[in-house]
């Protein structure tokens, strides 16, 4: 299981490069669900497309300003529940929002949970379907990434050196005027399981 250390370093974009491959598992009910990181975008206060964009809190954002290594789940549209990773220090809001990844345990769950009859990308591939199969919602916003929480992050088998890691502007983030053009998505490129734009 990847530990604090991991999520606690102050790069939040390096962190977001880093979790792809690693795997994301839930466990709820004794239903355990799991699936390959494919795909992320980083987050941080000093820029517009952060929900803590110049060290805002409210009672949404103040997951943010937690230490690394907690959940941090909004709901957007009203319908969807986003699944994020803090990252960095205490007071310092960056986040690692996970957009896709590639299902390798509990697929019977998944489909279930997503209404789905076949294994395919668009059952995982995107923040807010991935959250569904996976059973994660608002209410597990700010525990912490371990087994006893229900949700964490283990290592992955993919070496480090094997990833083809792309890079480019975040998705849904018009608004955020010159800081929507960061190339803080990244995915990995020979993987099918990535959102489409």
């Amino acid at each position: 299981m990847l530990n604090g250390d991991f999520f606690k370093k102050d790069d939040v974009v390096g962190v977001a490069q880093d979790l792809l491959g690693e795997i994301l598992i839930t466990n709820f009910q004794d239903r355990l669900t799991a699936g390959i990181i494919t795909e992320t975008e980083a987050y941080h206060q000093s820029e517009k497309a952060c929900h803590a964009f110049n060290a805002r809190r409210t009672k949404r954002t103040e997951w943010l300003f937690h230490d690394g290594g907690r959940a941090y789940v909004y709901l957007c549209y009203g319908i969807h529940h986003l699944f994020n990773i803090t990252t960095g220090r205490e007071g310092d809001a960056a986040a690692v929002l996970i957009r896709a990844i590639e299902p390798v345990q509990g697929l019977e769950t998944m489909l279930e949970r997503r209404k789905q009859e076949k294994i395919q990308p668009k059952l995982t591939s995107g923040p807010g379907v991935l959250t569904q199969a996976l059973g994660i919602s608002v209410k597990y916003t700010g525990v912490l990434l371990e087994k006893t929480s229900g949700i964490w992050i283990e290592e992955g088998t993919m070496a480090k050196s094997k990833k083809k890691v792309i890079a480019s502007t975040r998705i849904g983030v018009d608004y955020a005027e010159e800081d929507a053009l960061l190339p803080w998505r990244f995915y990995l490129g020979d993987s099918k399981w990535v959102s489409k734009l």
